[in-house]
């Protein structure tokens, strides 16, 4: 698993898409369901570390929202 196109393919296998128009909110709620598959066994261990990789790349590469003051 490369990249987040992958990802979404695997979401996708499982019924699992997600588009909320806020790239790191997806990213988020995408490690939540990643995180949900493995604790069902419907992933595999080196799946979901390959999965979580990724997704944890994208979400660094994604610039944070500034808190309100």
């Amino acid at each position: 698993m490369r990249g987040m196109t992958e990802v979404r393919q695997l979401l996708k296998q499982f019924g699992t898409i997600i588009y909320t128009g806020d790239q790191l909110g997806d990213v988020e709620l995408m490690m939540e369901e990643v995180r949900e598959l493995k604790a069902m066994g419907l992933i595999d261990p080196q799946t979901f570390q390959k999965a979580m990789a990724v997704l944890l790349q994208q979400s660094a590469r994604i610039p944070r929202r500034q808190t309100e003051k």
